[in-house]
């Protein structure tokens, strides 16, 4: 008698499984790029390396969880025993990132915790979806399973989605420990949904269709392969039909046909890891990409790392949309309708995803701020004076021997720039201040006139201040946006020397009536403050109880400096806030169409991918395939450690169309290998008795079979 099979209840413990470990993997992801240069202060191209070192150990170290699962410990235990390690990773991680609390040296103890994160992780991810499809029977329930890779693909990406909106908003909206951003709670709350998700896990072992494991997968195929090519060397079997078969003497057949199967399918992932390497940079090139953006969208404010959270919200209605839509109309008019076809169009889409990448980082470079560079140097004078100041600076005596000769005009609190200026090593050049239009009876220890000289220079910004005293103080000063890209602003105000030397001079910035930062000068010297960070936001700006300016919209990407002089009794300080340089005017929704593209991609390529290495897989060697599958996303990730580690570009834009010719050399591979594939039909599964046993304690009762197809 045949009756139904039902949709295996076991599914569900594993789907939520599946969910809480993709919030804690990726939560930690979506903000590492950021957290390994800001924090740990590793430039970019560092920390590039690092977090595609870190992703490309997270999928090596699938191979060692099929070989635990396959071998020794079984799907199950492997998946328990491995997430303990994941578990006490990430709660390492966390305390790393809270050095002044727990003492721990930062770099060494961040790293160590991701190595224990991606043997966890990587351990565990061959197991849990070859374990979900160990609950189905084949090819009864082929339709259940490839619902069951749809929904958990599903929980993937709602676990993605919420950690890739949650956790930047931790890090950039919570402060602790003195700083103005929150990792080491950014970092412990994955590290709970991890255990969490070890305790849902736990919770389902009674429902489970446990297979165990049927021995060394590794070393078996190991010794037949190397055996089949001795005795092919040796001559020693005379001629067979395949190489594989010169193992018969020592192997069964049905082993040289499972590894048969099984390379054919590892022959044709030899061209994917080019995908992933394009693939995972949305994790730190894109990110680091959205840095340079402005992210305003009405009164919300998107963090760089929070623009990740496209990808799992693109998956979540993309799915659906191309198995309910687009994958049968395709099927309808018998186009893109194998794997194998799928396959490929979602590297030629990734190709197009960084053609236009590399188009947004063109233009991306017109924003970038002016920089001085080698034989050339910049200067800026800033005026002080609520009064025109004029310069002559160089001299016409001997115009060649100074190189430098202008007449300028500084506007009262203002700035006047040369980006620039030609030095090769550095020289003196002369000045001459002008103060007639000033009124000096109102400024202590002004004079008409002001001569002297300061240094210029080789790539330098060199920063001249005009005061009531003259043109001599003068820094050498950072314009570069910030390693966090949030707004950073200077002081620069002359407290004048009849205020009492015993006060010092506050200046303020105020937001929703709270000092969120403070910039203190002494009244008996003059000098530039640091550079402070804000949180891009409006602010009031005080000088002590005194408003300077209201209203004061500090953007992502901008550098600002706060001009002014103090005088004792004066009922309205004079001040100005300078922007040195522009913020980030390019919006981030100028990455929406890349986004889009490689999200498309992503369904078509890697939902497919999952499906075809468990489906085309001998029973024997599931989880191995699964490895397999992963191992590409390790190799693809070991691409852009070599190309960033290389550095073969100046240029980001010039990298990013290398990204998409590369794709497109390996899809046209792809496509010609694919053509000679032929797929491998599923067969019956036969259940034995403990197979039986399994479905009962499981819950499906009610199994399909018969019984005279178990008499053979």
């Amino acid at each position: 008698m045949c009756q139904k099979l039902k949709y295996p209840k076991a599914v569900i413990f594993i789907v939520s499984n599946e969910f809480c470990e993709r919030f804690s993997f990726y939560g930690i992801r979506t903000v590492l790029s950021l957290y390994l240069k800001n924090i740990l202060k590793y430039s970019v191209n560092t920390s590039t390396v690092i977090y595609h070192v870190f992703t490309m150990f997270v999928y090596f170290f699938p191979l060692f969880g099929a070989i635990l699962a396959d071998s020794w410990l079984g799907k199950f235990r492997t998946i328990f025993y491995v997430s303990i390690i994941y578990a006490i990773g990430q709660l390492l991680l966390a305390m790393s990132a809270a050095p002044t609390l727990i003492g721990l040296p930062p770099r060494e103890f961040s790293l160590v915790g991701l190595l224990l994160i991606a043997i966890g992780t990587g351990g565990i991810k061959p197991c849990v979806s070859a374990f979900g499809g160990d609950q189905f029977i084949l090819p009864q329930q082929e339709r259940y399973l490839a619902m069951f890779f749809s929904l958990f693909y599903f929980a993937i990406n709602s676990g993605s989605l919420i950690s890739s909106f949650l956790t930047p908003w931790l890090r950039s909206n919570v402060q602790c420990l003195g700083d103005k951003t929150c990792y080491s709670l950014t970092f412990l709350v994955p590290a709970i949904l991890m255990i969490l998700s070890i305790v849902i896990f736990i919770l389902g072992k009674r429902m489970y269709r446990i297979v165990e494991p049927t021995g060394n997968v590794i070393v078996k195929v190991s010794k037949c392969v190397s055996h089949a090519i001795y005795n092919k060397v040796k001559g020693k079997s005379g001629k067979r039909d395949h190489w594989l078969d010169h193992a018969d003497d020592t192997y069964d057949h049905k082993l040289i046909d499972d590894i048969k199967v099984s390379l054919q399918v590892l022959k044709l992932f030899i061209p994917l890891p080019v995908f992933w390497a394009l693939y995972d940079q949305q994790g730190s090139r894109w990110t680091f990409q959205a840095t340079r953006m402005d992210g305003q969208i009405g009164s919300f404010l998107m963090e760089p790392d929070q623009m990740q959270v496209v990808n799992p919200l693109l998956i979540l209605a993309f799915v659906p949309l191309f198995e309910i839509c687009i994958y049968p109309l395709f099927a309808k008019i018998h186009l893109i309708d194998t794997p194998l076809k799928k396959l490929a169009t979602g590297t030629l889409l990734a190709s197009l995803a960084f053609i236009v990448t590399g188009l947004v980082d063109l233009r991306l470079e017109k924003t970038f701020p002016v920089l001085p560079s080698a034989e050339s140097a910049q200067l800026r004078i800033f005026n002080t004076l609520n009064c025109s100041v004029d310069l002559t600076l160089g001299s016409k005596v001997d115009l060649k021997k100074d190189r430098y000769h202008k007449l300028i005009t500084i506007n009262p609190l203002s700035m006047w720039v040369d980006l620039d200026v030609k030095v090769n090593g550095s020289f003196e050049l002369p000045y001459t201040a002008d103060f007639t239009k000033c009124n000096t009876s109102s400024y202590t220890n002004m004079q008409q006139s002001s001569t002297g000289f300061n240094t210029i220079k080789e790539a330098i910004a060199s920063s001249w201040v005009i005061t009531p005293e003259g043109l001599d103080y003068h820094y050498n000063d950072t314009v570069d946006k910030s390693r966090s890209g949030n707004p950073v602003v200077r002081g620069l105000i002359y407290v004048s020397s009849d205020v009492s030397s015993n006060v010092n001079s506050i200046l303020k910035f105020v937001r929703n009536g709270n000092t969120a930062e403070s910039i203190t000068f002494n009244s008996s010297i003059f000098v530039h403050s640091d550079l402070k960070e804000l949180q891009p936001s409006e602010y009031d700006v005080f000088l002590d109880s005194i408003p300077l300016q209201q209203n004061v919209n500090f953007k992502l990407g901008g550098v600002y400096t706060v001009v002014g002089t103090k005088r004792e009794n004066e009922p309205k300080i004079a001040g100005q806030i300078i922007t040195v340089t522009t913020p980030n005017s390019m919006h981030m929704m100028w990455l929406m169409p890349q986004y889009i593209i490689i999200t498309m991609a992503e369904v078509m390529f890697s939902v497919t991918g999952l499906q075809f290495a468990f489906t085309q897989a001998p029973k024997s060697m599931k989880s191995l395939l699964q490895a397999g599958w992963l191992l590409t996303v390790a190799f693809g990730n070991l691409i852009v450690v070599i190309i960033s580690e290389v550095s073969i570009f100046d240029r980001q834009a010039y990298e990013s169309f290398l990204y998409a010719g590369l794709m497109l050399i390996d899809m046209l591979v792809f496509t010609v290998m694919s053509l000679f594939y032929k797929y491998v039909d599923i067969p019956n599964e036969e259940n034995s008795e403990e197979d039986i046993a399994l479905e009962k304690k499981s819950g499906n009762v009610n199994i399909a079979y018969k019984e005279d197809e178990n008499l053979e």
